[in-house]
């Protein structure tokens, strides 16, 4: 079958996060149609995630090729780029409070990213309620969708924008993602000026961490008066049952926890005693580096589906900027089967370059930091 323009492609999106977005926007900008399949029943369906930061070589760039940075910056926190280390007593060791025009990699709630994109979309361009089954269809076309109620969709490009159980990923390789051996525990804490005060000073505007060489706490300012506070260790993948516990099971895991931070002080011990609801696990995922495939002319893979890394301030920005420069080789090429080569020839090697020296930084996060030690003094993004 010969490749279509992408002008007149029957061009799916698998995925309504930043970077499927990002690239469909970017597509209907440069009056390209596009269509995105999400398994979500609605927009609203659940909570997005934390606050993470977008840098302005990579997630920024892309929203200014969406046309979206003026209002990015509406909604951003440049605040939230101070970050403070602490020791285990919650005393600061090292402190970077940003300038009053520093806005490298300003924070955002996911959740806003995501609707800022979501309203920036023609009408009636995101499918929801449409979870994928499995791509079919020959590897020169025309694809087949297959989803969970029963419908199949025909179309000539499927984009796996996914994230890590990817259910495209297999139309072009075999990967799946393994853990990484480290676990966060997700915390939330809700209306902190009040209810929390001394976790809200602790923490400051931005971010807070603290590691003792096999834990970290790991505290970060949301929006709307929120706080985060991921609980990092190195622990099997199913630790919560081997300890005889249920998910829901929050004072028992609250005891657990309290065991194993016995240590620490109690004013870092809010971080883990005074969360408003239950703890949320997410064990690391990554996929194998490098991650390739031999090039398709009807499927490419953008964010998480292509490189899962460990959430260490990149995963959010390189899906963007993949779904950016996806979009723009698609605008700029003849056929389909030539804009996924330009696209993979540069980002294939930028993904295995970055996932190389992130390989071990979830276990760089359980690290002791004395005063002055600066070298690895950023945020994790959420999971």
């Amino acid at each position: 079958m010969t490749s279509s323009a992408p002008a007149n492609a029957r061009i799916s999106i698998i995925g309504a996060g930043p970077g499927g977005l990002t690239c469909a926007r970017i597509l209907q900008n440069h009056g390209i149609p596009v269509t995105v399949y999400d398994r979500d029943p609605s927009s609203a369906a659940r909570n997005q995630g934390g606050s993470l930061d977008l840098h302005a070589d990579d997630g920024q760039l892309a929203l200014r090729e969406a046309g979206l940075i003026d209002e990015f910056f509406e909604l951003a926190r440049p605040e939230g780029q101070e970050m403070r280390r602490l020791d285990l007593t919650g005393r600061i060791l090292d402190h970077h409070t940003p300038t009053e025009d520093e806005l490298f990699k300003p924070e955002i709630d996911r959740g806003q990213l995501r609707d800022l994109l979501l309203d920036s979309l023609e009408p009636g361009t995101v499918r929801w309620n449409r979870a994928l089954v499995e791509v079919g269809g020959p590897a020169d076309g025309p694809r087949q969708l297959r989803f969970a109620d029963g419908t199949t969709v025909e179309t000539d490009l499927v984009i796996g924008a996914d994230g890590a159980f990817s259910l495209v990923r297999p139309a072009v390789s075999p990967a799946v993602p393994r853990y990484a051996g480290v676990t966060f525990l997700e915390a939330w804490f809700e209306d902190v000026e009040n209810a929390h005060p001394d976790l809200a000073a602790l923490v400051g505007h931005g971010g807070a961490t603290a590691a003792d060489g096999d834990r970290c706490l790991f505290a970060q300012r949301n929006s709307g008066d929120h706080i985060r506070v991921y609980i990092i260790q190195r622990l099997p993948a199913d630790w919560v049952a081997a300890c005889g516990l249920r998910a829901d099971d929050t004072a028992g895991i609250r005891a657990r926890l309290l065991d194993a931070f016995s240590d620490w002080s109690p004013r870092m011990l809010q971080m883990i005693t005074d969360n408003d609801g239950p703890y949320v696990d997410r064990p690391l995922l990554v996929l194998p580096v490098p991650h390739l495939w031999e090039p398709t002319p009807t499927v490419t893979l953008l964010g998480d589906a292509a490189h899962l890394m460990p959430p260490l301030g990149v995963g959010v920005n390189l899906a963007m900027l993949d779904g950016c420069e996806l979009a723009l080789a698609l605008a700029g090429s003849a056929t389909v089967a030539e804009a996924i080569g330009a696209y993979e020839k540069t980002m294939l090697p930028r993904a295995t370059d970055i996932a190389r020296m992130l390989e071990n930084g979830a276990e760089g996060l359980l690290e002791r930091h004395e005063s002055g030690d600066t070298a690895s003094f950023g945020a994790p993004q959420h999971p």
